[in-house]
């Protein structure tokens, strides 16, 4: 209860701060001390201040090219500047008629939106098995971190509660350990400042995270909106957006991350509309075309049915729009009764390899999972191929994770036989005649199967039954 107290009088006071910021020069929380801004790009910056003021923006690396601007409505201004090349730190002075404001710490590099629910959320001090060496010597101060404090709203918000942290040992900890390494990839490979902004809720669904204009434009969307189980986290839909993501639209971003979906296992058919629609949203609301690269939720037991299969085959339907990219996890499990693996940091790793890939044209890196590519039905055999530029390969005796089914639509498990042109001819003593093949198409089903750069092959049916 004190939560949810807590909760209302922070959504109360920044309402109504704007409006009340009749005698001061005001700054939102992302504009602070050790941000990090996107670099060779026109940025926003903004503010509030009283309506017959004047304000003079004064860049330190630009210091004689002053921005002068005035507040609109609700005494909000808005003014533009072009960032320089990676690099820093720089100072931004804000100067209004009876008030100056001075951002210290700044650095130009490449900033990202990490959204999601707890898998985003997961915490470097929760445990990561596959960290290696990597948190031996953590701090880098190139790398900075954001992360909004935990608030939903009824309508859109104009401010977050929170601040930028360097990346130093002490503060690792706080960090999501998949934003943490993504961002550490990337800094590795492109050597430019990485901006980080954490905005997550564990336990989350899709619904509450996707601007409300989505469901105005969509009546089937707005069918689905209401379909939301019950939690401990918000769920009213558009709620956090209008909190936790809508006052951030005017930050400029490279792209955005999200780790999500488990909270929707119980609607999984419903997911590849509203997570299109929720990507749709975001790009519209900060006007950006943004790379959205997400993760395909990792096996678990506790789905009902096949529930989390479906619901990995939606993720994957998402693949549709422009600019998106997704991340395997099926073979980064260990018990497939942890609904919150701890291997996180090859997590990271693939994000990053594909924004490297696709988003900044880094050479020799190739991020993209194989796939079914075609099936044909040979008498009592299918025979399967995949998108593989080479042999796959089974990391045991036997391949498995194929099942097959005839006319009755009951699936078996299948053996299957690699030929020497890679395909995969899959058969079951009890089905005669197939017509239907499934790989890995369980809650837990594992990947036994690899290609050359260690990737597994996409869990998929052949079947729409």
């Amino acid at each position: 209860m004190r939560r949810m107290l807590w909760c209302f009088f922070y959504g109360l006071v920044l309402g109504m701060t704007p409006a009340a910021a009749q005698g001061d020069l005001r700054l939102p929380a992302i504009l602070g001390d050790h941000a990090v801004l996107q670099q060779s790009s026109d940025v926003k910056l903004w503010g509030w201040c009283p309506s017959v003021w004047t304000v003079k923006i004064v860049c330190s690396w630009a210091q004689s090219d002053t921005v002068v601007t005035t507040p609109g409505k609700n005494n909000a201004w808005t003014a533009v500047v072009r960032t320089p090349v990676k690099g820093g730190p720089y100072t931004i002075r804000v100067i209004g008629d009876k008030e100056t404001k001075e951002i210290r710490d700044i650095l130009v590099g490449e900033v990202w939106l990490c959204s999601g629910q707890s898998n985003m959320e997961y915490a470097v001090k929760w445990g990561v098995s596959d960290a290696g060496d990597a948190l031996k010597d953590p701090g880098n101060e190139q790398i900075r971190w954001f992360q909004p404090a935990h608030a939903s709203a009824d309508n859109p918000m104009d401010d977050v509660a929170g601040e930028w942290k360097l990346c130093d040992a002490a503060a690792l900890k706080d960090f999501s350990a998949v934003a943490y390494f993504f961002g550490r990839s990337l800094e590795g490979r492109l050597h430019a400042p990485v901006g980080l902004i954490g905005s997550y809720w564990g336990g989350t669904s899709v619904q509450p995270w996707t601007p409300r204009e989505v469901y105005e434009k969509d009546t089937v969307l707005a069918r689905l909106a209401g379909r939301i189980r019950p939690s401990w986290a918000p769920v009213a839909t558009s709620v956090i957006y209008n909190a936790m993501v809508y006052p951030l639209r005017k930050y400029r971003l490279a792209g955005v991350i999200w780790y999500q979906g488990e909270s929707n296992n119980e609607e999984p058919e419903d997911y590849g509309r509203l997570f299109t629609g929720m990507i749709r949203g975001w790009r519209e609301a900060f006007r950006q075309q943004l790379p959205f690269y997400f993760v395909q939720i990792a096996p678990w037991s506790g789905y009902q049915g096949i529930n989390g299969a479906l619901l990995r085959e939606q993720q994957a339907a998402a693949l549709v729009l422009p600019q998106t990219g997704m991340a395997v996890t099926g073979d980064l499990v260990s018990d497939v009764k942890e609904l919150h693996p701890s291997a996180k940091r090859q997590v990271g790793d693939r994000l990053a390899g594909l924004a490297l890939k696709e988003q900044y044209g880094i050479a020799g890196i190739q991020p993209y999972f194989p796939k079914l590519a075609d099936f044909a039905i040979h008498g009592a055999e299918v025979v399967v191929t995949t998108t593989s530029l080479g042999r796959l390969r089974s990391r045991g005796r036997e391949i498995t994770g194929f099942q097959i089914a005839g006319a009755d639509r009951v699936f078996y498990p299948a053996v299957a036989r690699m030929e020497k042109n890679g395909a995969f001819s899959v058969s079951s003593p009890k089905v005669g005649r197939p017509m239907a093949v499934r790989y890995c198409f369980t809650n837990e089903g594992l990947p036994g199967l690899y290609d050359i750069n260690g990737l597994p092959l996409l869990p998929f049916r052949t079947d729409k039954w």
